[in-house]
């Protein structure tokens, strides 16, 4: 049995909501966004799903900065705040979700000031390349920060690995050194105990080549 990784709760709407309207919020400095920032998906009313940030970049087509994160997390139309920075306000919408990957993408909005640097974690590039055993693979999420483990197996869309994990981490960006190398979407059995299991990024890589977006670059 496999369990996906969305934590789904009840939040504060003036929280979150409360400063769209203000002149503070719009003089407000840039929402830091990065690699495993801790992201909310606004479900309808006070209940949000916190998943965690793969990656951020740019478009091909169009320069738009855009993000990924798994496709459970949310649906186009979607809207997505800043877990740490709520009071923000919106930073962008979920405009693509895939069931087959388990992959969305985010638009952000002017709110968001990209990191390439974040939680300690830094992407210098995108391998494809499916990762296979022994080598040990390393995510950053919402909910467990870092934690590594070894490669278990790997094809050609998903990865198997001894990480931990939990509700929240997933989206969470899978790295092999500076590496970007696939995300977190579920594990097996048992938190932390059972398999992680994901989508590896070059398939990921693929499907956003063919969307509006063109492609993906790292910032």
């Amino acid at each position: 049995m496999t369990r996906k990784l969305t934590a789904v709760f009840a939040v504060m709407a003036a929280l979150v909501l409360g400063g769209l309207g203000s002149s503070a919020a719009l003089a407000a400095p840039q929402v830091p966004v990065g690699a495993g920032s801790g992201i909310l998906v606004l479900k309808g009313g006070s209940s949000a799903a916190a998943c965690t940030l793969t990656a951020i970049g740019r478009s091909r087509n169009g320069n738009k900065l855009i993000g990924i994160t798994a496709g459970h997390c949310g649906t186009p139309s979607q809207r997505v705040y800043s877990e740490v920075f709520q009071n923000r306000g919106q930073i962008g919408t979920i405009t693509y979700s895939a069931a087959d990957l388990d992959m969305a993408i985010i638009e952000f909005n002017g709110n968001v000031g990209p990191r390439r640097t974040n939680r300690g974690l830094t992407i210098t590039q995108i391998d494809p390349r499916p990762v296979q055993f022994p080598t040990i693979m390393c995510k950053t999420g919402r909910t467990t920060g870092q934690t590594c483990g070894v490669a278990w197996a790997s094809d050609n869309k998903s990865h198997f690995s001894q990480m931990c994990v939990i509700e929240g981490d997933s989206g969470a960006p899978v790295t092999v050194g500076s590496r970007l190398v696939g995300m977190v979407n579920a594990y097996y059995f048992t938190a932390c105990i059972g398999p992680e299991t994901g989508t590896n990024i070059g398939p990921i890589m693929n499907r956003i080549a063919r969307t509006q977006y063109g492609g993906f670059r790292l910032i």
